[in-house]
């Protein structure tokens, strides 16, 4: 039984109720794994009591239950497990995609203290009107509607009393278990579990932190300030704090609502344009991209000006993964399956060990259905679907961004099929496509990285010839020593030892037993209670039973 850590002995209530939902729901053998039952006092007679109430539903439907129940930290980390397919089937991934963030309010009191103890004075100091009941609740905030003293509507963002204490205990708790898990199971051999837990760690408490959202709007609003079809409200600073959020308010209609744009007069077609243009551009160009566009994020607003809110959750590309994007992007127009091995290998998403044989076989094979299909007819949400078990199969790990963006693109895509069945965003992104890769040709584009390269290798070539006249004295010297290192080459000596072990014993056997057999006619075996016949009798029993244990571990040898 492992050792429990300091923290798991202060947190130990908090690991007896996570292990108990997860028995619950039918996860208890996972539980015995890890060594959690014993750890944390929880009886076998509690397993058995637990394991019948368990749901007689699939697993992915049962882990996503029990981080419901679990609460805000167990629900953001579906979420992003929802989005790395290389950690879980496509089922799991599917189930976890339907993980619910919606909570009811807390209660009015508590949330007031909170805002007037981050903003330092009481409401009207700082609001004319406030309303305590929220236009809407997540499990990290919730969101009410107020008026500024100068008469300015606003959102105020509240983040949950007590709600970090909490984030912060279940981090640790998911640090030891993410451990357990690293040393336990097979997924340990593949993956760096501890690391992807750091990774949530940091993406959560920076989604705590409402600074970091303020800032986030405000880059969007520079980035979009010379495009007039997307609005991003204004920030007010001074009435912001790390847990309050104070935002102008903005209106209008829901951008999945159909009968409501219909029946205000709206053209579809154009807010399905404007939300493709917006998502290109913050992929190809500004390399910032909003990561949580489900349609209550955003409204439509009169001339069909798209209105977005809720900047906590956000995507980065480089210039150097947007290059690998439309490259990759190209190898699929084009199906090139040999292509597009290389480019995932290039972008570090294959590890060592793949068959790329059978990962070339697996992407032609997925090529071949949209094979003779125009672009407009491809939907980048199913393809993201099917190529979600050829990245579990073959272990790619895929950067958690760009699977972010690839729901970011599968979702938004299902808002403008909504809007409008025969949009075509292929149309739309090609010339921003275009656009990129001219730029990719462009010497500005290659120039610096061209003479960064010429300098180094100018530097290489000054050293070179110090270097090799040192080398070439230290031969001439005999001071020169070259040693190679073979990875298994420590497996081969010991398996080389054992077997010289194993050829020695049965020399010796053998000639234990022909000197035995020598023996014999040579001494009166039959005589009763000789002292001759007891050691010819034990030395035949000890050469057999030698020899038995030396076949039994030949044959053993042969089945490993």
């Amino acid at each position: 039984m492992a050792m429990l850590p300091t923290r798991g002995v202060r947190h130990l209530r908090r690991f007896r109720q996570i292990a108990q939902v997860f028995i619950r729901h039918g996860f208890g053998e996972l539980m015995e794994t890890l060594e959690l039952l014993p750890r944390h006092a929880l009886s076998r007679r509690l397993l058995r009591r637990l394991r019948p109430t368990a749901p007689r539903l699939g697993a992915p439907r049962r882990l996503r239950m029990a981080l419901e129940e679990l609460g805000p930290t167990f629900v953001k980390l579906g979420q992003v497990l929802s989005t790395r397919p290389d950690l879980l089937p496509p089922a799991f991934i599917t189930e976890l995609a339907h993980l619910r963030d919606d909570v009811p309010p807390g209660p009015w009191e508590p949330v007031r203290a909170q805002i007037e103890e981050e903003l330092g004075g009481p409401l009207e100091e700082f609001f004319s009107a406030f309303a305590p009941e929220p236009l809407a609740a997540a499990s990290l905030a919730q969101v009410h509607p107020a008026i500024l003293l100068d008469g300015t509507p606003v959102v105020v963002k509240v983040q949950r009393p007590g709600i970090q204490r909490t984030i912060e205990t279940d981090l640790e708790i998911l640090s030891d278990i993410a451990r357990l898990l690293q040393n336990r199971t097979p997924l340990g051999e593949l993956y760096d579990l501890l690391g992807v837990v750091e990774e949530f760690a940091a993406t959560l408490r920076a989604e705590l932190d409402f600074y970091r959202e303020g800032h986030n709007a405000d880059r969007f609003r520079a980035n979009f300030a010379d495009e007039p079809y997307l609005y991003i409200p204004k920030v007010y600073w001074d009435h912001t704090t790390r847990r309050v959020l104070v935002l102008e308010r903005i209106h209008g209609i829901r951008i999945d609502d159909v009968e409501g744009m219909d029946e205000a007069g709206y053209d579809r077609y154009r807010v399905a344009l404007h939300a493709t243009r917006m998502i290109v551009k913050e992929v190809l160009e500004d390399g910032f991209f909003h990561a949580d566009p489900h349609p209550g994020n955003f409204v439509v607003m009169d001339d069909e000006v798209i209105g977005a809110m809720d900047f906590g959750m956000v995507g980065y590309l480089s210039r150097r993964d947007r290059a690998d994007l439309v490259r990759l992007y190209i190898n699929i127009v084009q199906l090139d399956e040999e292509g597009i091995v290389d480019q995932l290998i290039q972008m570090g998403m294959v590890g060592g060990q793949v068959d790329r044989a059978a990962l070339r076989r697996d992407i032609g094979r997925l090529l071949r259905r949209y094979q003779g299909l125009p672009l407009k007819a491809i939907r980048a949400g199913e393809a993201l679907q099917e190529a979600m078990p050829i990245a579990f199969r073959h272990h790619l790990r895929l950067p958690s961004e760009l699977w972010l963006l690839g729901k970011t693109l599968a979702m938004m895509e299902g808002v403008g099929l909504q809007l409008c069945p025969d949009f075509d965003p292929f149309a739309v992104s090609a010339p921003y496509v275009h656009q990129f890769i001219l730029q990719m040709a462009s010497p500005k584009e290659w120039g610096p990285t061209l003479l960064r390269a010429i300098s180094e290798w100018n530097a290489l070539m000054a050293l070179f010839p110090r270097v090799g006249i040192r080398l070439l004295t230290q031969a001439e010297r005999g001071e020169l020593e070259v040693t190679l290192w073979h990875k298994e080459l420590g497996d081969a000596l010991a398996r080389i030892d054992r077997l010289a072990n194993r050829i020695s014993l049965s020399l010796l056997l053998a000639a234990l037993i022909v000197g035995l057999a020598l023996l014999v006619p040579a001494f009166r075996l039959t005589e009763r209670g000789g002292l001759v016949t007891g050691l010819v009798i034990a030395g035949f029993v000890g050469a057999s039973l030698l020899g038995i244990w030396l076949i039994l571990s030949i044959l053993r040898a042969g089945r490993r």
